[in-house]
C-alpha cells in the first residue's frame, strides 16, 4: 500500500513508543532519544547547522542504522523531537522496509507533513518524549492554559508546539491549541473536553484568524512573534469555531520567535465543567445569553 492510500495508524505508533519506554524501563518525563538510539546500536549524528530543509534522516549501511538530525534550529526540544521521529521510522513496524528501499529517508517532522509515515513517526515521537501516564499526572496538577503547557514543556524538555499538541490530546480540560502565521491559521488541535460544545466546527488550515481576537491584534505586530512576547484576554469560542451556544473562553498567546508563528491556547471553563460532570447554574445563564440579540457598535 502506498503512502498516499494509507491511513495514519496513531494507536500503533503510540503503542510502539510505549513498548520502547518499557524496554528501557523509563517511567518519568525526562526521556533522552539519543541515549535510546545508542542503546539500540543506532549511530546518531547532528546535521551541520547550516543544513536546512529536512528535519532528519534515517539511513542504513549493511546491517547498521544511522540517524542524522537537524540543528539549524537551536532548540533542544526541537532536536529531541527530530531524533525521536527517526526512531519512530526505525521502531514502527513496516517503516524501515518501506522507506529505506531506495536509499536514505529524509523526514519532515513536527506535524508539518500529511504523509502517513511522517504522521505516524510524529505520533511515536510525541508518545516517546511525553509518556502518557506521567504527562497526565503532571498536567492534572495545573490549571488549564498556556502556563500548564510551558510547565510541561520544561519538564519534558520538549518544544512548546509539540507539548501543546500532546496536552490537547491528553488533558481532561476543554482546550484548543492553535498555531498561526500572521493572518492565517496553520493548524488546530482540540481536546475531548472541548468537543462537548454543541456543533462546533473544525478549524481548517488556511482559515483566517478571527477578527477581534487577541491573536489577531498580537499577530499584527511582527515583533510580538519575533521577541516571544505574550498576551491574553477573554473571548468567545464561537468566534473561532461557530456553534449553537455562546461559550466564554480565555485566550492566551505567545510568539514562537524564529519560527515566525504564534501559539494560541483557548480554555473554556464551562465546557471543562461539563466534561467532568460538574455543570453549574452558570450554564443556564450562558444559555439565556446565547439567545440574547447582540448589536454591533
Amino acid at each position: 500500500m502506498s503512502a498516499k492510500t494509507r491511513v495514519p495508524r496513531k494507536m500503533i505508533a503510540e503503542g510502539a513508543a510505549t513498548v520502547v519506554l518499557r524496554e528501557m524501563k523509563i517511567e518519568g518525563l525526562r526521556v533522552d532519544p539519543i541515549d535510546i538510539a545508542l542503546r539500540k546500536d543506532i549511530v546518531v549524528e547532528p546535521k551541520p547547522d547550516n543544513a536546512k530543509g529536512v528535519s532528519g534522516m534515517l539511513v542504513k549501511a549493511g546491517d547498521t542504522f544511522g540517524i542524522m538530525y537537524a540543528t539549524h534550529v537551536p532548540n533542544k526540544g526541537f532536536q529531541k523531537f527530530c531524533v525521536a521521529h527517526e526512531l519512530g521510522h526505525y521502531c514502527i513496524d513496516g517503516h524501515a522496509d518501506a522507506l529505506l528501499a531506495h536509499g536514505p529517508h529524509y523526514s519532515n517532522a513536527h506535524f508539518t507533513s500529511n504523509d502517513p509515515f511522517e504522521m505516524e513517526a510524529d505520533y511515536f515521537a510525541a508518545a516517546l518524549l511525553m509518556p502518557e501516564v506521567p504527562f497526565r499526572k503532571e498536567a492534572n496538577r495545573h490549571d488549564p492554559g498556556l502556563t500548564a503547557v510551558e510547565t510541561l514543556a520544561k519538564a519534558c524538555e520538549t518544544s512548546l508546539t509539540a507539548t501543546a499538541i500532546r496536552y490537547a490530546g491528553l488533558t481532561r480540560d476543554a482546550v484548543a491549541v492553535i498555531v498561526s502565521t500572521g493572518p492565517s491559521i496553520d493548524w488546530c488541535f482540540m481536546s475531548e473536553g472541548l468537543k462537548e460544545g454543541k456543533k462546533l466546527e473544525w478549524i481548517k488550515k488556511g482559515t483566517p484568524v478571527p477578527t477581534g481576537t487577541v491573536t489577531e491584534s498580537f499577530n499584527a505586530l511582527s515583533e510580538n512573534v519575533r521577541l516571544g512576547k505574550k498576551d491574553s484576554g477573554d473571548g468567545r469560542l464561537n468566534d473561532w469555531m461557530g456553534g449553537e451556544r455562546i461559550y466564554r473562553i480565555t485566550e492566551e498567546v505567545v510568539g514562537l520567535g524564529q519560527y515566525g508563528r504564534t501559539l494560541t491556547v483557548l480554555t473554556c471553563e464551562s465546557l471543562t465543567a461539563q466534561a467532568n460532570g460538574d455543570e453549574s447554574d452558570d450554564d443556564e445563564a450562558d444559555l439565556v445569553e446565547s439567545w440574547t440579540p447582540k448589536f454591533r457598535r
